[in-house]
């Protein structure tokens, strides 16, 4: 496979990826604000569910090798950090900014994880390509437009939303470059699976799912099995074969998809009331979403 195609892939799976989340965030609002499910049992459900069934398909395909990511330090390290610093810190300031505030707002802040991504990386001395940073220029000013709905002296959410939104930004950037080196000589199956069951076992440790459960009702454990196929297995997979085709910070820009069909989803079901200005950030990320798909194709062609 050449590079033009590997790109194209990583830039496909990393869009599959965020739109799988756009559906999570929905579904995760009707959990946290209409069922009114505390965040201690749901990410610990959340994550011990997503890490069993993980751990299961990887022992069908890969057997013993399932085991082989802790025989290296650096593998093992890597999916340690990946499981604290990136699912379990991105699982938990993300419910909290639904919670506190809306599923919409909540993934558009999110979507700041490449700033983060492209800071790293002038850190650490590289430098990104121009339409990389374009791309991400013209998306900020989209999620700026959908923040505010066009009065830049208010916020459209409370504070303490905004914070988590942040704090969600923040750790997304961790989970897209932390994993990297143990997904190098593992599956990245294996590699999430672990992840998750490190963060489910750690998240069980301070609230066990099976003390004080909500009332079981077909609403809750339909919208839980939800979240955790489209909000936990399938995007993180998708995202972690994504970094297999892409770089990290075209893999984060993608996330700009989840806003956008986060926001679909609410109108429809939440009767979000979307103004002509949030409408226009929407279209900006698109637009921000082709710059980028255009300048890594432009890219990988001429290589």
């Amino acid at each position: 496979m050449n590079n033009y195609r590997r790109v194209s892939r990583g830039i496909l799976l990393a869009a599959l990826a965020s739109g799988s989340w756009g559906i999570s965030g929905t579904v995760l609002q009707l959990i946290s604000q209409n069922l009114a499910i505390p965040a201690p049992w749901m990410l610990s459900m959340r994550t011990f569910s997503a890490g069993v069934l993980l751990l299961a398909i990887s022992l069908v395909l890969y057997g013993k090798k399932t085991f082989a990511i802790f025989a290296d330090k650096r593998s093992a390290l890597s999916v340690i950090t990946y499981a604290i610093f990136g699912l379990m810190a991105n699982l938990l300031t993300f419910y909290y900014a639904i919670q506190t505030g809306n599923a919409s707002m909540a993934t558009i802040l999110q979507y700041l994880a490449p700033l983060f991504i492209v800071l790293g990386s002038v850190v650490r001395g590289q430098r990104p390509i121009r339409s990389d940073f374009l791309a991400f220029v013209i998306a900020l000013v989209g999620v700026v437009l959908c923040i505010t709905r066009g009065d830049f002296a208010h916020l459209a959410i409370p504070l303490v939303s905004l914070l988590w939104g942040i704090g969600s930004g923040i750790t997304a950037a961790f989970y897209v470059v932390l994993p990297r080196k143990a997904n190098e000589t593992n599956p990245p199956l294996v590699v999430l699976g672990w992840g998750t069951m490190i963060a489910g076992i750690l998240f069980n440790l301070y609230h066990p799912f099976w003390v004080n459960p909500p009332h079981v009702t077909v609403t809750l454990v339909g919208s839980v099995a939800t979240v955790v196929l489209f909000g936990t297995a399938i995007p993180f997979g998708l995202l972690l074969e994504a970094i297999h085709f892409a770089p990290s910070d075209v893999v984060s820009i993608m996330d700009a998809v989840q806003p956008i069909v986060t926001t679909i989803l609410s109108v429809i079901f939440f009767s979000l009331n979307l103004n002509w200005v949030e409408a226009l950030g929407i279209v900006i990320v698109i637009i921000a979403i082709y710059i980028l798909q255009r300048g890594r194709q432009r890219l990988a062609y001429r290589e």
